[in-house]
């Protein structure tokens, strides 16, 4: 068995801790990352022992939810809490940061963001990345590579390919069924 690079290691972390936001607009994880070690993990949501969006909805002012605080500046508040440096590390972000996470990255003293999908993205954030040399780097999570049932799933497709042909399907249809299966399963590669 292929073993997943750090990259999907990472970024699949960061997936993963988005499960935990309990913001209703869009849930970020975020996983900080010195000498490929997890030093921590942030999602967005409100402050501990605090009153969720998911519950009472998002206190919304200037068309931003002030209620919640986002998962890059979690992750690096938990470090600050526990004493833990981040100066030279890596982030690993569900989404591209936004301005005021973008900042405190740069002043965290973090060289390296790694993001999986584009978020509004802001021409200044780059500009500010590129001053600081903090090197910034989409890296879109391989779903595959945690999919536990893949290898089950393309026997499956293949026993019914099988299937058909045995049945008797024409051999037009078949190309078309094995090529929709094929872009379905190419898209997550």
């Amino acid at each position: 068995m292929e073993r997943i690079s750090w990259d999907q290691y990472f970024m699949a972390q960061s997936h993963l801790l988005a499960l935990r936001s309990t913001c209703t607009r869009l849930a970020v994880g975020a996983t900080i990352v010195r000498d490929k070690r997890i030093i921590a993990g942030g999602y967005n949501g409100s402050i501990a022992g605090g009153v969720h969006c998911t519950d009472e909805g998002c206190y919304i002012v200037d068309n931003h939810c002030i209620r919640t605080i986002h998962a890059e500046m979690n992750a690096i508040l938990q470090c600050a809490k526990f004493g833990v440096p981040t100066e030279g590390a890596e982030i690993y972000v569900t989404h591209f940061p936004c301005m005021q996470c973008s900042k405190s990255i740069i002043q965290a003293g973090i060289q390296t963001i790694y993001y999986a999908k584009d978020y509004k993205n802001h021409p200044y954030a780059i500009e500010l990345f590129e001053q600081a040399s903090v090197r910034v780097e989409q890296v879109e999570l391989n779903e595959m590579m945690i999919d536990l049932h893949h290898q089950e799933k393309l026997s499956f497709v293949a026993d019914m390919m099988k299937r058909l042909s045995e049945a008797g399907l024409e051999e037009a249809e078949m190309e078309k069924i094995q090529k929709q299966a094929n872009q379905l399963f190419a898209s997550h590669m």
